[in-house]
């Protein structure tokens, strides 16, 4: 139901609404996740694909890897937000980095991790707002250049052994960097970038 209204709203004009954004981000990074790491093992797992997917302890490894990147992502694709957002937040920057860590947070919250990942993700939410906030003392940067939070711990739980990925780093971080410039320019054709930010701080103003 949800993504059949978020498809309605990106189908007619730009949309100015939080809530279209909120279902946006968390589609967007679970998609950047999936995307880059089973991409990358299917490639390394070649014609064994079948096996080594159905293998338990790959399986284990993969879901920690997709967990421990996760909520990395979340951050990723707020800061993108709040980067293309920023110059129209008319002298309510603060509000604006506010709202969309509010967002990010509730994204973690209801992300159905398993119980041995939640600590983690729980800790990595309630370092958003200081970490949104933190960017904007640098300008905004578009997806090609902004850095990227999910790079550490995607290539750190890679359930492929280092050995077998000597010299393939840049060919990972490339995946996860096109992924992002992608859902960049998804957000520019979906959103009303000057709407949008009026409403995120709008939002806030409201919140008690």
């Amino acid at each position: 139901m949800v993504l059949t209204w978020l498809r309605q709203r990106l189908r007619a004009a730009p949309s100015d609404d939080p809530r279209a954004l909120d279902v946006f981000l968390e589609r967007q990074a679970a998609f950047v996740t999936q995307k880059t790491v089973i991409d990358y093992c299917r490639v390394k797992a070649g014609r064994s694909e079948r096996q080594t997917f159905a293998d338990p302890d790959f399986q284990a490894a993969l879901n920690h890897c997709r967990w421990q990147t996760f909520p990395a992502a979340v951050q990723d694709v707020a800061a993108l937000a709040e980067a293309w957002l920023r110059p129209h937040a008319g002298g309510a920057e603060p509000r604006l980095a506010e709202a969309l860590a509010r967002i990010a947070a509730d994204i973690l919250a209801r992300a159905e991790a398993p119980e041995a990942e939640r600590a983690a993700i729980a800790a990595e939410a309630a370092l958003l707002p200081a970490r949104l906030a933190a960017r904007q003392e640098s300008p905004p940067a578009t997806a090609d250049r902004l850095p990227l939070a999910a790079e550490a711990p995607l290539l750190a739980t890679l359930p492929i052994h280092p050995d077998q990925r000597i010299g393939e780093t840049p060919a990972i971080r490339g995946a996860l960097r096109f992924h992002i410039v992608a859902t960049q320019q998804e957000m520019e054709r979906a959103f009303d970038p000057a709407g949008l930010a009026r409403n995120l701080a709008a939002v806030l103003l409201r919140s008690p």
